[in-house]
């Protein structure tokens, strides 16, 4: 029989919008029949600024007994939705930090030919959803995995307000979780991840994707022009 698609969604959330995303990606991949690894990363604010908002506070002891990212969840997987809220139309920190753990696993060539999708939320409709997805997208340009977009695929995409990229939300100044609209692309993101991972997944474990990599030294060596 043919393994589960492996789907892992790594996400950062503040006050819990991105979270609520995340949940409904993953619900998504697993109807759609995948091994989820449903994971929030790391927070690096202090102490004192979480304080002073009620609500990041209160979500951050919600997920406190939570599985949290770790760079075996990317090894494991064969498909990655990495969700994120905009920081100035630039993905937060605290999801770029942990990216910037993966240096050995790019190096060895173990990020390349996964499927990678983004979504996003912000608090105002021109926030920077599309330009966060798309600075996201940079990393994996670099990790050569496939990049999958939402595109305009379903009429859920149009009826959430048309972001092609990945699925989004604007929060506004509410932190009660998105809209039944956006859940619903956020599970279709999930499904049309998982349906996709299964067969780069089984192509991959197949040898279809085996070729010569650089090793780790040659990215040392100087470019003689």
């Amino acid at each position: 029989m043919n393994e589960p698609a492996r789907v892992a969604v790594i996400y950062y959330s503040a006050t819990g919008n991105v979270d609520g995303l995340a949940r409904a990606v993953a619900e998504g991949a697993e109807e759609a029949g995948a091994e989820v690894r449903l994971r929030h990363v790391e927070e690096l604010a202090s102490e004192l600024l979480i304080s002073q908002n009620q609500y990041w506070g209160r979500h951050r002891s919600k997920v406190a007994e939570a599985p949290m990212a770790t760079l075996d969840d990317l090894a494991w997987a064969d498909g990655v939705a990495f969700g994120t809220p905009t920081r100035f139309g630039n993905v937060a920190a605290q999801l770029k930090q942990f990216i910037d753990q993966a240096g050995a696993l790019w190096q060895a060539g173990k990020l390349a030919d996964k499927v990678g999708t983004a979504f996003t939320a912000s608090q105002t409709v021109h926030g920077g959803q599309e330009t966060t997805i798309l600075a996201l997208n940079n990393t994996l340009y670099h990790w050569g995995m496939l990049i999958l977009p939402l595109g305009y695929t379903v009429r859920e995409v149009f009826a959430a307000g048309g972001n092609p990229y990945g699925a989004s939300f604007v929060t506004g100044h509410t932190v009660t979780g998105p809209d039944e609209q956006a859940l619903a692309v956020a599970r279709y993101q999930g499904q049309r991840l998982a349906r996709y991972t299964a067969v780069v997944g089984r192509a991959r474990r197949e040898g279809a994707f085996v070729v010569e990599r650089p090793s780790p030294e040659s990215f040392a060596q100087p470019t003689r022009l």
